[in-house]
């Protein structure tokens, strides 16, 4: 159950912060459908995400790569962005300085019209070249039995999905974009991460140590609840929206 005190107080500091970052993982995509990693759907096939998600498995059978991808196309574009979504859109509107960092690559951010922010870990609909590294954007999902691979619309070499695989490094731009955010932010929002996987889980870390106000929310308590002003425990599509809802 949630503290009103705790809500108001934490509604009336975003109300007067001129600066916001917010990180968000794959807690606030499940509200919307989208099968993690760590659940009962992230196997495919009997293959687990890593076994697909690297530059080996890409190397050795492209197709089945695809194949994968085809799939988490399909169940991502059956999605839709939830309140916890459109109410961070509605927070990049309101802010003077705002930052978006998000882990999830399924662009329900983006359909739900946020503006400012950073993809760290990729975008699944989008493809990038393998020779030139031309990105373009790509909804098309049928890579099974054989079907014709997604090549370069620039040179022509075959095309992989633009998001960041296992033994790969983060994007220098957007991963220094979101720790500037968190440099100089007022406030930091945290919202439907676990917060264990770095760099990103050191955001919110370096946010709280630069003096920023430390806002969680999320499912279960995490190792950032020791440290948040306040931790919000519940789903980021119920929360967030009373957290931004009187905004000005």
């Amino acid at each position: 159950m949630l503290n009103n005190d705790s809500i108001n107080q934490a509604r009336e500091i975003l109300r007067k912060a001129q600066r916001i970052a917010v990180l968000t993982g794959a807690g606030i995509s499940a509200e919307s459908g989208v099968p993690t990693f760590r659940d009962k759907d992230g196997l495919w096939r009997k293959f687990s995400a890593s076994e697909l998600a690297n530059p080996e498995a890409f190397r050795t059978n492209p197709q089945l790569v695809w194949e994968w991808y085809g799939w988490r196309r399909r169940e991502m574009l059956k999605a839709k962005p939830n309140a916890g979504h459109f109410a961070l859109a509605e927070l990049d509107k309101r802010a003077s300085e705002f930052l978006l960092i998000t882990q999830n690559v399924d662009n329900l951010h983006r359909r739900a019209g946020s503006q400012r922010m950073v993809e760290i870990h990729g975008n699944i609909f989008r493809n990038r070249c393998t020779e030139c590294g031309h990105i373009e954007p790509d909804e098309s999902c049928d890579f099974d039995e054989g079907g014709t691979l997604p090549v370069c619309g620039k040179c022509g070499a075959m095309a992989r999905v633009d998001v960041v695989w296992f033994g790969e490094q983060l994007p220098e731009k957007e991963l220094t974009a979101g720790f500037h955010a968190a440099e100089s932010c007022d406030v930091f929002i945290s919202a439907g991460t676990s917060a264990v996987v770095y760099p990103a889980a050191g955001l919110p870390e370096v946010a709280k140590l630069r003096g920023a106000t430390l806002i969680e929310v999320n499912l279960e308590p995490t190792h950032l609840t020791q440290i948040a002003d306040f931790s919000f425990i519940g789903k980021s599509g119920e929360i967030m929206p009373i957290l931004i809802g009187n905004v000005e």
